[in-house]
């Protein structure tokens, strides 16, 4: 599924709240103004929703089991920045959406343990911190590499088989959402979805 392009939508808010910025305060310019940019933000949440309808339907209609990383929401909410906390609140909306639909399709939705996915290697379990500029995974120990993204999702992958109590299938490798970098790493029936790093909207593994 293609992610959801909010590019012009962002360009028209910024242009709307420049406009804001120069009325004065208070005076009937101000106000048609300001509906002006609550008229664009509402626009923009309907068509998050919109996407987050349609993602989690294709989801759940094409996998037997997500597995997502269990995040704490109401911590994220309380972090300063406007912008930590609309993503805070659109993850927990798609999740809710995911797990409703989830329960209507027959599809297992697995939130799991988040810490040190993307530290963790998905192949021997040794921890290597990674500033969040490095993008790829490369093990010291076992010398496995992949993109971080990828060695996160397998992470996550592991732990919801875990928590489904099933093992590990050999055959079984990784899809996540939306794709990485890495070559290859399709998983028949199973998708991980990870951490909200879009604007309001798709999930993607942290």
């Amino acid at each position: 599924m293609d992610w959801i392009d909010l590019e012009d939508e962002y360009e028209r808010l910024y242009r709307e709240q420049r406009k804001l910025s120069r009325k004065e305060h208070g005076s009937n310019n101000y106000e048609n103004q300001r509906q002006a940019v609550g008229k664009v933000k509402r626009h923009i949440r309907q068509k998050v929703l919109d996407y987050q309808h349609k993602l989690t339907i294709w989801l759940v209609t094409e996998y037997d089991a997500v597995f997502v990383e269990d995040l704490n929401v109401a911590e994220m909410l309380q972090d300063d920045g406007n912008a930590r906390n609309k993503q805070a609140a659109a993850w927990r909306q798609f999740i809710t959406l995911l797990e409703y639909k989830g329960e209507l399709y027959g599809t297992h939705v697995v939130q799991v343990e988040a810490a040190g996915t993307t530290k963790e290697c998905a192949t021997c379990g040794v921890e290597t911190a990674k500033p969040i500029w490095v993008r790829e995974h490369s093990c010291p120990s076992c010398g496995f590499e992949c993109n971080r993204d990828a060695n996160a999702a397998m992470n996550v992958l592991q732990r919801g088989f875990a928590e489904l109590g099933l093992g590990w299938p050999e055959s079984t490798s990784v899809e996540t959402a939306f794709p990485t970098d890495t070559h290859s790493v399709s998983a028949k029936r199973v998708v991980e979805t990870g951490s909200p790093t879009l604007n309001e909207a798709t999930p993607v593994a942290e």
